[in-house]
């Protein structure tokens, strides 16, 4: 007789550790467990309970300043300061070499340097000349020559320079852009917001399909302000978001939640033309001057992207 056959999990044979799995029979219907059976979508819950958002594309315009920022009297007196000892310093220039004796040019050169030297070092020639009135220095400190010396000297007389202070800073005029120069300039415009009233705001408006936040706050600025501006979005990007507090009414007729967002943009030329029926008025002001118009909320949302000079 042969020997009985031993079993493969004696035999440590691998093929012990595979077992095929049950089957049942034909006419039963098999439960699907839980592991295979797909879990319930929950896409289309979560998109009709997520809340509804709409977007609005603001644009700060900026006019940059147009005039360097007057000193203060310690960088007078530095750059006064500094100005004595180039001079002090400064070796004696070789007149002989450059100018033929007795010329025109000679004369001109001595004149001028005179008054650079009782500019630098003072004197009771410079207070004397300080007394004489604009005619002979303007309101910065620059010294004038007057007509006598220019016609010694053979040229026409030298034109003042332009005052720094315009002629809208004495009216009041908020619409010129050529107000504060030393300054940057928002432009803000009066029109209806979202709830339909009249308030002080940035140029703004809606996204169309498919718009670019960039895009549509270059389209929102030509419709409510005009196109005859020449203007430049700096970035893509905005610089800062603005989300009212709306009650349930205005939600509902808006669509969902507001945000607006805001970017950056400069003007090169131009002016506005607003039509007159959406934006009933415009202004060009500096920081100080848009907080007083704004709401809370909304001046706490822009305040920080605004220049303080």
């Amino acid at each position: 007789m042969s020997p009985p056959r031993a079993d493969n999990a004696q035999m440590g044979s691998p093929l012990a550790c595979l077992r095929a799995p049950s089957r049942s029979l034909a006419s039963v219907a098999e439960a699907p467990s839980a592991a295979a059976s797909p879990a319930p979508s929950s896409s289309s819950s979560s998109a009709e309970d997520a809340p509804k958002v709409v977007l609005n594309a603001a644009v700060v315009l900026n006019r940059s300043p147009i005039l360097t920022r007057t000193p203060t009297l310690f960088e007078r007196a530095y750059f006064s300061y500094q100005s004595r000892i180039r001079r002090a310093l400064f070796n004696p220039f070789p007149t002989d070499f450059y100018f033929k004796t007795g010329s025109l040019l000679e004369k001109k050169f001595a004149k001028e340097e005179k008054l650079r030297e009782r500019e630098a070092f003072g004197g009771p020639w410079t207070l004397k000349r300080r007394k004489q009135g604009p005619t002979e220095m303007d309101e910065d400190g620059i010294l004038i020559a007057s007509s006598d010396q220019t016609e010694t000297m053979g040229e026409e007389p030298i034109e003042p320079p332009a005052p720094r202070i315009h002629e809208s800073d004495r009216t009041g005029d908020v619409k010129s852009l050529d107000r504060m120069g030393e300054r940057n300039l928002y432009l803000l415009i009066r029109a209806r917001d979202h709830t339909g009233k009249q308030v002080w705001r940035f140029p703004e408006g809606g996204l169309q399909e498919g718009e670019f936040l960039h895009q549509a706050a270059l389209r929102d600025l030509q419709e409510e302000c005009g196109v005859n501006m020449d203007t430049w979005i700096v970035g893509k990007k905005p610089i800062a978001v603005y989300q009212p507090s709306l009650p349930e009414n205005v939600k509902k007729t808006l669509g969902g939640e507001l945000y607006t967002f805001f970017l950056k943009a400069h003007i090169l030329a131009g002016q506005v033309r607003p039509d007159g029926k959406n934006v009933t008025d415009f202004a060009w002001l500096t920081k100080q001057e848009i907080e007083p118009r704004l709401e809370k909320d909304y001046w706490a949302s822009v305040q920080d992207i605004l220049s303080d000079f």
